[in-house]
């Protein structure tokens, strides 16, 4: 691989998964019945990776994993698709970065996979997405393959605009130091790269992400 340039990109992650609120996963600790079922989005706000623009662009990978991703037992396999408001420079650099071969903390995480992940193939796709400014809710779609939306957790006792968070969590899967604002998945839907999975009223979390290049 040619050499790493040097990068950096902040933006919104998020995922809706099998797991059940909260996700244990963020919490350093094994996924619910020792799977997960997921789909994971980013979004770049403002970034670059050496002299290319990245600003505005998103990226989502679905998948399935199985074992203790933070005891570095996990196995996986995964697709992922590629914003297709993307140009061929920046459409190979968005992997390289969120894959973990960019190195940078993607990089630590990919490494906790035995063996690695399986890759199921990339695709080009339209990706809509909506965050509100308040984490009331967030969400994203590809038409006919994948659609996950949350809204942030609420109770009898949640003062009205507040949504529970948690500070410095220890699982944190965009780094340490992180927000996090805890959601319940309305829906979440795969039917892709040999995936096919169904999963309401489950985990969902938003986390930003601030990374740079090694």
């Amino acid at each position: 691989m040619a050499e790493i340039p040097s990068w950096h990109v902040v933006g919104d992650w998020f995922d809706n998964c099998s797991c059940v609120v909260a996700c244990p996963c963020t919490f350093a600790q094994a996924p619910d019945n020792g799977f997960c079922e997921s789909v994971l989005f980013w979004h770049i706000r403002h970034g670059h990776y050496g002299d290319i623009n990245l600003d505005g662009l998103s990226f989502v990978r679905v998948g399935r994993w199985e074992g203790d991703l933070w005891a570095g037992k996990a196995k996986g396999a995964a697709g992922i698709f590629i914003d297709d408001r993307a140009d061929e420079r920046q459409a190979e650099a968005l992997p390289l970065i969120f894959g973990g071969r960019a190195g940078g903390f993607p990089a630590l995480l990919a490494a906790l996979f035995v063996g690695g992940r399986e890759a199921r193939g990339a695709e080009r796709a339209q990706i809509t997405f909506e965050i509100a400014p308040d984490r009331a809710q967030w969400g994203t779609e590809i038409a006919g393959k994948v659609k996950a939306w949350a809204k942030a957790l609420t109770g009898p006792t949640s003062p009205p605009g507040k949504y529970p968070q948690l500070m410095n969590p220890p699982g944190s899967e965009t780094g340490p130091g992180q927000l996090v604002t805890w959601g319940k998945s309305t829906v979440c839907s795969v039917d892709a790269f040999g995936f096919k999975f169904q999963w309401t009223t489950n985990s969902s979390k938003h986390i930003p992400f601030d990374w740079v290049g090694p």
